[in-house]
């Protein structure tokens, strides 16, 4: 679907490693080529033609970013990325309304980037971190997180679809439960939002964080979307340019508005506005026929493996496109070696999500993660390489 878009592909490879990054389509790198060449300036601060039309441009992108995922523009904040956004949620609002006790829920499912800012707050402030079991299927449920939920249980985040299992989390049900039960529901969504429909109003989300390059659109830039009141709690990491009202020698200063009090400094203009693209192209697609073709992408690739005798799976059941195994008795690394051979690319490792090992009990996996770019052929490619793993070492090595 759409792969006349993509040059890269051109190139006669299978591109499996879409939960890494994705490719970029010609329309996002020529709307950002546009600004170098056409309309460079800075954003809100000139008064020329060029200026007022990157302003347009850029502040427009809040728009369709709000249309996307059903949330008010101005509390959509443009950040480097999925993770500067949590981190701006853990550092920027959860350090000054947390308390040492107050319990934060986790699983061993998550990113780094949902993990390690929890820990440093831990040792700042003394919060409690807690990681919620998964299940026989490695997946997350409601009825594990009631079961770890306490009187102290002040926040819950999670991926809303995670980078190794490939689980999609019920965010509605979890979302309504934290809203009625008053706890913070802060959503990874790296994984879900390039890949399916997302809703942050009727999910009952407070905070939501994305990244730019997971989507079709450049590297560098993000998303950080919060409900206003806490928008209006939380404190900026980063202050100067842009951000401030007025300050004084008297040491007094005033902010300005949501969302442009979090975004001091010229920001990724280009990035910006190649994010705006790259929604708007995966919205002319549109986002449940596109999951709806990694799932069946991953139903045929089960399918098709399933008699290949040394191939290990995670995740046979997870409804996404995401696809961990490993060839028994061959480290990772040396399996994507072998797939570059084939011209498949994939990737292998702990995929940043470290503690993952306890639940799943080994260290590292291949992963092939799909888009709508793939196509039943690429699955075929995969398939066939694998059914010559017993010759990986003559290639490796």
């Amino acid at each position: 679907m759409n792969r006349e878009d993509f040059t890269m592909l051109n190139n006669n490879i299978v591109y499996f490693d879409n939960g890494a990054t994705t490719l970029k389509p010609k329309c996002v790198i020529d709307k950002m080529n546009a600004y170098y060449l056409e309309h460079t300036s800075n954003i809100h601060r000139g008064d020329y033609d060029a200026a007022v039309k990157t302003n347009e441009l850029y502040d427009n992108v809040r728009n369709i970013i709000g249309n996307f995922i059903n949330a008010d523009p101005e509390c959509c904040i443009y950040t480097s990325g999925a993770t500067m956004s949590l981190n701006m949620v853990v550092f920027g609002y959860m350090k000054n309304h947390l308390k040492a006790g107050d319990e934060v829920l986790l699983n061993k499912g998550e990113h780094a980037s949902n993990i390690l800012p929890w820990i440093r707050l831990s040792e700042e402030i003394g919060i409690v971190i807690k990681y919620v079991p998964l299940d026989e299927n490695y997946a997350l449920t409601l009825d594990n997180i009631k079961k770890c939920v306490t009187d102290k249980t002040k926040v819950i985040s999670l991926a809303h679809v995670t980078n190794v299992i490939g689980d999609v989390r019920d965010v509605e049900s979890i979302g309504k439960y934290c809203h009625d039960n008053n706890i913070l529901f802060n959503v990874d969504g790296a994984q879900s939002v390039p890949h399916l429909k997302v809703d942050f109003k009727n999910s009952y989300m407070d905070f939501l964080s994305f990244s730019g390059h997971k989507m079709c659109g450049p590297t560098g830039v993000g998303v950080l979307v919060g409900r206003r009141e806490l928008l209006e709690e939380m404190m900026p990491l980063c202050y100067g340019g842009g951000m401030n009202a007025f300050f004084e020698d008297d040491n007094s200063y005033e902010l300005k508005e949501i969302p442009i009090r979090f975004e001091a400094g010229t920001p990724p203009i280009a990035e910006v506005i190649g994010l705006g693209e790259a929604i708007n192209y995966l919205m002319s697609i549109g986002m449940d026929k596109i999951h709806a073709h990694e799932v069946e992408l991953k139903k045929y690739l089960i399918e098709k493996i399933k008699d290949i005798p040394n191939i290990i799976l995670y995740n046979k059941d997870s409804d996404s496109g995401i696809f961990a195994f490993n060839v028994d008795g061959v480290f990772a690394q040396d399996v994507s070696i072998f797939l570059n051979h084939y011209n498949i690319y994939v990737r292998a490792g702990n995929h940043c999500a470290k503690l993952l090992k306890d639940e799943i009990n080994i260290k590292n996996t291949v992963r092939a993660s799909m888009y709508f770019y793939n196509t039943f052929e690429d699955v075929d490619r995969l398939v066939e390489a694998l059914k010559n793993s017993k010759d990986i070492f003559k290639i490796v090595l």
